[in-house]
């Protein structure tokens, strides 16, 4: 092998070896009088970070679990280990013990206290992308493209540094459809709907789906619909990816696109 490779390969392991990675469970994001006054928010509410140690001013991806919002855990997907990036993923409250609009207040209060101790992680508030698969993309949508709810937490939604639902709902969610007794089948977009909140000047947006022939109930036409009325409104940062191959759970092959996305809006 020439030396200069040699060298080089050697740097770059050694660089590798000197990042060590740390997880912090199950912090409570809700404030000490919200945990006396709710058991369920006390047990649930809670959320773990996962950072690289010894760092500052690290890009924070914030991850929200699926499972329909009726069930799920917090957890990291395998894709965002060890990438250099920080990981808030967070627990929610779940139906049936809550209804609407109780989940994305849980995820904006989530969101809250990232923009409030990420620093303390080696994180920057400057650098947080809010991501989520499925129930979770919905979330993701719903937090920053809804203004009010991260208002509520004196937190400004356009702070946001991108949305990157992967295969989220764009109408409102049918568990939320369900509790106002509509069926799956009836899409509506009301105020619960990601698509009523459509602006331009929304953070920068990724949308990614399964194949349209193998998701589930029309989504990657719902999704391409809100892609379109980003376009329509002049929003200036906004892509749309269809995962050839894949379906609803299509999280692993879009984590990497994930990924290039984050890195080029800091670059």
């Amino acid at each position: 092998m020439k030396l200069w490779l040699f060298i080089l390969l050697l740097s770059v392991s050694s660089g590798f070896a000197q990042i060590t990675y740390e997880l912090k469970e199950n912090i409570p994001y809700y404030d000490t009088e919200s945990q006396k006054s709710d058991a369920y928010l006390k047990e649930r509410c809670k959320l773990d970070v996962y950072f690289p140690k010894d760092t500052s001013n690290v890009v924070t991806v914030v991850w929200f679990h699926g499972g329909g919002l009726e069930g799920g855990n917090k957890h990291i997907p395998e894709g965002l280990l060890e990438q250099g990036v920080a990981v808030v993923t967070v627990n929610y409250r779940l139906h049936p013990k809550v209804k609407h609009p109780v989940y994305i207040e849980d995820a904006a209060a989530a969101v809250a206290w990232t923009f409030n101790h990420i620093k303390e992680y080696g994180g920057s508030p400057d650098k947080i992308f809010v991501t989520g698969h499925s129930a979770g993309g919905y979330l993701a949508s719903m937090v920053g493209l809804d203004k009010e709810y991260l208002k509520k937490f004196n937190i400004d939604a356009d702070k946001i540094a991108g949305l990157i639902p992967l295969s989220g709902h764009s109408i409102t969610h049918f568990t939320i459809r369900k509790e106002m007794g509509i069926a799956g089948t009836q899409p509506i977009v009301d105020k619960y709907a990601p698509l009523f909140h459509v602006r331009k000047d929304a953070p920068p947006i990724l949308l990614i789906t399964g194949n349209r022939e193998k998701e589930m109930l029309g989504r990657y036409e719902e999704v391409a619909y809100l892609y379109r009325m980003f376009k329509v409104v002049g929003h200036e940062d906004v892509e749309l990816m269809e995962m050839d191959g894949y379906g609803h759970n299509m999280v692993y092959p879009a984590i990497p696109p994930l990924l290039d996305f984050v890195r080029a809006r800091i670059e």
